[in-house]
């Protein structure tokens, strides 16, 4: 299955730093993504896209996590060519990722 039929995500970007959210629809599904969706399984996802360090960070009491993906906008709104300089699409694609 795919991971947008279980959570939504949202993007946000500061210079070549893209940041991604993932919020399960439904809390009880907030475990199996902690174990399934790792820093590492973003990174792996995203190869083509995130050169950097991708950092996950659990956010429990809220049931979601944010990923932090370093060297990801080709240097950065100002200084790329990029047709999204601000990765704002980039939420799809973390979606598009296949999970057990």
């Amino acid at each position: 299955m795919k991971l947008y039929e279980v959570a939504h995500s949202r993007a946000g970007d500061k210079g070549d730093i893209l940041n991604l959210s993932l919020i399960p629809y439904d809390e009880k599904d907030y475990e199996r993504l902690r174990e399934k969706i790792t820093a590492s399984e973003v990174k792996n996802h995203l190869q083509n896209i995130v050169q950097g360090e991708v950092i996950r960070y659990e956010l429990p009491h809220i049931k979601a996590f944010n990923f932090v993906c370093h060297q990801s906008l080709l240097g950065g709104v100002t200084t790329s060519l990029s047709m999204d300089t601000h990765g704002k699409s980039l939420s799809s694609a973390l979606l598009e990722m296949e999970i057990d």
